[in-house]
C-alpha cells in the first residue's frame, strides 16, 4: 500500500516527494527486517494489542523530520494508524516536547520505532547544528550552506534538514551546477582554462570555481566566474577578496561576483569569517558530522477497564 493521501500531503507541503520518501522508508524496513519478522515483539505482544506511542524530544534542539516520520508508521500499519503531527519542522523544542503521536497495533508501532527514530534524530541534528551557524550569523551577509558530503540515498532529506535549520542548500547533484575544483585545474591545464572548457559546453550553466590564492581569485574574475570559492582563506584573506572581488565589479559595471568561503570552518569561525562581507560559507559537517537530536518513543500503557 502507498501512503495515505493526508500523509502524502503533509510531505508535499514542506517540499518532499512522497514517493521519495516511501522509497527510503521501505529500503530501512527491508533492511530491519531482512526478510523475516520482528521475533520480540511477535512474541510477547498479542497481534490484536492496540496502543499509543509519542515521540518525544529528549533535548533542547530544531526538529527536522517529522512529516518522515508519519511516513514510517503510515508504511507500517497499512494506512491504519492514527496520525496526530503536534510540531511543525523548523520549531525549536525543549525535552520533553511532544513531537508527534500515533496509534495503532502495538506490534506496527513497535516495528516502525526505530526506522522513525533514526531518521527523525538524524535530520533533527542537522537542523539544530545548521541553526547554530545561522545563529552566530546574524548581523552579517553571510549565510551557511551545505555541500555533497551527504549520507547517501539521504541527501534530498538531509538537505531539507539544513533548509529547516534556516540554511542555503547549495548544487543538490553533479548536472545542477558546475563548480570547478583543484583537480579540474590540474586536469584542464589551469583554472581559467577549466572555466573557459565548461562555459563552452555549458553556455546557460551557473559555474563556480574555486581558488586557493588571490591571484586565482582575479584570474577567474576577469574570466567571468558566477561564483567564486575561497579555499581555506583565513579571515584577513577574505577580507583582502572581498575588496577585490567589489572593485572588479565596480570596473566592469557588473555586480559583484558572488563568494563563498570553504575549507574547514568551525562554528567558532562563523562571526569572523562572517564579517568579511563572504556570501556563503560551506560547511560540509551540517551533514555529514552532526549530532542527533536525543528523541524517544514512549509507549503508553494499555488502560484497564
Amino acid at each position: 500500500m502507498s501512503l495515505t493521501e493526508s500523509v502524502a500531503t503533509s510531505l508535499r507541503e514542506v517540499g518532499l516527494d512522497p514517493a521519495y520518501v516511501e522509497s527510503v522508508v521501505r529500503r530501512s524496513f527491508e533492511e530491519d527486517l531482512d526478510g523475516g519478522v520482528d521475533v520480540t515483539s511477535q512474541a510477547t505482544v498479542p497481534a490484536d494489542q492496540h496502543s499509543t506511542m509519542d515521540l518525544v524530544s529528549r533535548a533542547d534542539g530544531v526538529v527536522a523530520g517529522i512529516p518522515v516520520a508519519a511516513a514510517v508508521f503510515d508504511i507500517v500499519s497499512d494506512g491504519a494508524a492514527a496520525i496526530t503531527i503536534v510540531t511543525k519542522d523548523g520549531a525549536t523544542v525543549a525535552g520533553g516536547d511532544v513531537l508527534l503521536t500515533v496509534s495503532g497495533t502495538t506490534r506496527d508501532l513497535l516495528l516502525g520505532e526505530r526506522t522513525a527514530l533514526n531518521l527523525l534524530c538524524h535530520l533533527s541534528g542537522v537542523a539544530t547544528a545548521t541553526r547554530a551557524w545561522a545563529q552566530a550569523l546574524e548581523g552579517t551577509r553571510a549565510k551557511v550552506r551545505d555541500t555533497r558530503k551527504t549520507t547517501p540515498g539521504l541527501r534530498v532529506l538531509e538537505k531539507y534538514a539544513v533548509r529547516c535549520g534556516g540554511g542555503v542548500n547549495h548544487r543538490m547533484s553533479l548536472s545542477d551546477a558546475a563548480l570547478v575544483k583543484d583537480n579540474h585545474v590540474v586536469a584542464a591545464g589551469g583554472v581559467a582554462q577549466a572555466f573557459e572548457a565548461v562555459r563552452v559546453m555549458w553556455p546557460g550553466l551557473s559555474i563556480e570555481v574555486e581558488v586557493d590564492s588571490l591571484e586565482e581569485l582575479i584570474e577567474v574574475l576577469d574570466a567571468g566566474a558566477d561564483v567564486v570559492m575561497l579555499d581555506n582563506f583565513v579571515p584577513e584573506q577574505m577580507r583582502v577578496a572581498v575588496g577585490i572581488a567589489d572593485e572588479h565589479a565596480q570596473a566592469n559595471g557588473r555586480a559583484r561576483v558572488i563568494l563563498e568561503a570553504s575549507g574547514g570552518l568551525t562554528l567558532p569561525d562563523a562571526q569572523a569569517v562572517g564579517s568579511t562581507g563572504v556570501d556563503y560559507i560551506a560547511v560540509g559537517a551540517l551533514t555529514h558530522s552532526a549530532k542527533v537530536l536525543d528523541i524517544g518513543a514512549d509507549l503508553r500503557p494499555l488502560t484497564v477497564a
